[in-house]
């Protein structure tokens, strides 16, 4: 690993884990998602406050985050790519593109950020767009070599969009782990995984990826349950999570993220997370 790749990376990864608060759901044009995201700058002073090791934005909310004067401010972990999969209605195109096909990262390198994060969307019934996430990454990942970039991949597997509504997880851990290791294939240098459905294959995902793992954390749940799903994973091997609406769609997210830092960073398990959570 090149020498700013490794620099890059020890910004977000505080002794080997990392806690990436994810407030890049604007580019999925969801309205379902914009929930709690309407005010974006007072967003991200609540989670500078929160001091998560990263924030995962877009390039439009970036200086948000980078214009802060505080040395030590979260990571900035960059989405450098938007598509279609997320809305409730199918539609007639499925697409995924860079949003910048000529300089992929150049908006990455603007802003200073410390790694960049690009979807590998495994859908049924649209082998295109599959390719199109295949294109992105090669592209992506050439910049990323040649600026010491680190990589961020997301495979992620859903289900038909007729069995829930919206294409929702896979928790199938075979399908899960061949994608990941697709993704590990294609030069990752870290892996944000959806959790297998059985925690306790998640150490599958994990030695197919061979460098760090991050859980995904989809849609918002009951709090006790994702704190106990988490520490399922970090003990098969996760380093640490990258979650959204289950951190920006709480009434309360400092304490959120303090509850998850301390497993990630303290060893805390969930029934103590749990706890640090309520005094919060």
């Amino acid at each position: 690993m090149r020498v700013s790749t490794k620099a890059r990376m020890n910004r977000m990864f505080t002794n080997g884990g990392c806690l990436d608060v994810a407030i890049d759901h604007g580019v999925c044009n969801e309205p379902s998602f914009m929930v709690g995201l309407e005010d974006m700058p007072g967003v991200m002073d609540t989670l500078i406050r929160a001091k998560p090791d990263a924030i995962q934005c877009a390039y439009g909310q970036a200086d948000l985050l980078q214009n802060r004067p505080e040395k030590d401010k979260p990571a900035l972990v960059m989405r450098i790519d938007m598509g279609n999969p997320y809305n409730d209605q199918r539609h007639r195109i499925m697409w995924s593109m860079l949003q910048n096909a000529d300089e992929p990262i150049i908006g990455a390198l603007e802003m200073d950020a410390a790694a960049v994060v690009v979807n590998l969307f495994m859908l049924p019934d649209e082998p295109e767009l599959f390719r199109q996430c295949v294109d992105n990454i090669s592209r992506v990942r050439e910049a990323c070599r040649k600026y010491g970039m680190p990589l961020m991949i997301e495979p992620l597997v859903m289900l038909p969009n007729d069995v829930r509504g919206g294409y929702q997880v896979d928790g199938n851990a075979e399908k899960i782990v061949t994608l990941t290791r697709l993704a590990s294939e294609m030069g990752a240098d870290i892996i944000k995984a959806d959790p297998t459905e059985n925690p306790e294959d998640f150490h599958r995902v994990v030695e197919a990826a061979r460098v760090p793992v991050l859980v995904r954390g989809g849609g918002k749940e009951d709090l006790k349950t994702v704190l106990m799903k988490s520490a399922a994973m970090i003990a098969q091997g996760a380093k640490g999570m990258v979650y959204g609406r289950n951190i920006y769609q709480h009434n309360n997210p400092k304490a959120v993220v303090a509850a998850l830092m301390a497993m990630i960073h303290n060893n805390a398990d969930g029934e103590k997370a749990w706890d640090i959570y309520n005094r919060g």
